[in-house]
């Protein structure tokens, strides 16, 4: 059996590494496991000028100097061409729509996309990346991400040659929308979504380490989610969505969603495709389409994994992370 495995050192096209005390935390562990990262800008304050994209690039490269950052800036108003000229100077490749109040900090999202149409149509002539929090907020919780292809569906033929990614796909719906659309449009898949169901949040017990937007589905979602990853699709590559929140924030009456996967993500990635017999498919996956979507160099450099045991940790970084407690496989030597 093999005992070692080198890949092409992964990306992560969408985390979120925080801000304050936090973020040098989760910036180091995401420096352990990725060589690129796109980090998400629904912080608080969030991203969304040229000088907060400046500002937060040098925090995390404070805490992380070998981590390469890309940013993202939020949509939560129309901007001007020159304030996008100058984020993208900045390093920002990509904008991030979040419907209103769908997920964490997006109290200041948006009611109805239509109306930032404007700045999407300076995002299709710059070529921008459009990032979308697919779900509609007003529908069940477990049609949301069904609810909001209708949108995905009009931006297609507005903006016809407008990047876009649907991310964080979780639904049968939205994998096989996103296959028939154009080479323009892409999905991230998260290391969660590949491997839980609306039962491991609510099944036997409350899980609430395993409560995210969008939630986990049904077995015949995570199905169609697998199969176009371990098909070799060109249109879904890695994206975690790692977001970290505190114990206290987690188990209480309130608790905030979002799964902690960025430190043990590889190895969880590793085991699943060696499962099923796809480790030929894994540096597309982490370290190719994603690159190629963004029209930016895939990566040279390499990373080394080995067979060998191991516990994760009950917390990391303050934080409990994805499968916690559990033995994985494989480990970075």
């Amino acid at each position: 059996m093999q005992q070692e495995l080198s890949l092409i050192l992964p990306d992560d096209f969408h985390i979120h590494l925080r801000q304050g005390r936090d973020l040098a935390n989760y910036a180091k562990s995401a420096a352990l496991q990725f060589g690129r990262v796109l980090a998400m800008p629904n912080t608080e304050p969030p991203i969304n000028s040229p000088e907060a994209v400046k500002k937060y690039k040098e925090e995390i490269l404070a805490a992380a100097p070998n981590l390469e950052v890309l940013l993202t800036f939020k949509l939560n108003k129309n901007y001007t061409e020159q304030e996008l000229l100058d984020m993208k100077k900045n390093g920002a490749v990509a904008a991030k729509y979040y419907p209103l109040g769908v997920t964490t900090n997006s109290q200041d999202g948006i009611s109805k996309i239509e109306d930032i149409y404007p700045t999407i149509e300076l995002l299709e002539k710059l070529d921008l990346v459009l990032c979308l929090h697919g779900e509609e907020p007003e529908a069940f919780c477990l049609d949301r991400e069904r609810e909001f292809l209708k949108h995905l569906e009009k931006l297609c033929k507005t903006f016809p040659n407008l990047r876009i990614v649907l991310e964080h796909v979780s639904s049968a719906d939205a994998v096989e929308f996103v296959k028939k659309l154009p080479q323009n449009v892409a999905a991230t898949v998260t290391v969660h979504h590949l491997i839980l169901t609306l039962n491991d949040i609510v099944g036997d017990s409350l899980c609430p380490q395993n409560f995210c937007k969008p939630l986990p589905k049904f077995p015949k979602d995570k199905a169609a989610v697998r199969e176009a990853v371990f098909s070799g699709n060109k249109k879904f590559f890695l994206g975690t969505d790692s977001a970290p929140h505190s114990l206290e924030k987690k188990e209480c009456l309130c608790g905030a969603a979002g799964v902690y996967s960025a430190p043990v993500a590889i190895p969880i990635l590793i085991e699943e495709f060696e499962n099923e017999n796809k480790l030929n498919l894994l540096s597309d996956f982490v370290a190719g389409y994603g690159a190629d979507f963004y029209k930016i160099p895939r990566q040279t450099k390499k990373a080394t994994y080995a067979k060998e045991e191991w516990q994760i940790p009950k917390t990391i970084d303050g934080a409990v992370p994805l499968r916690a407690g559990q033995t994985l496989k494989w480990k970075a030597k």
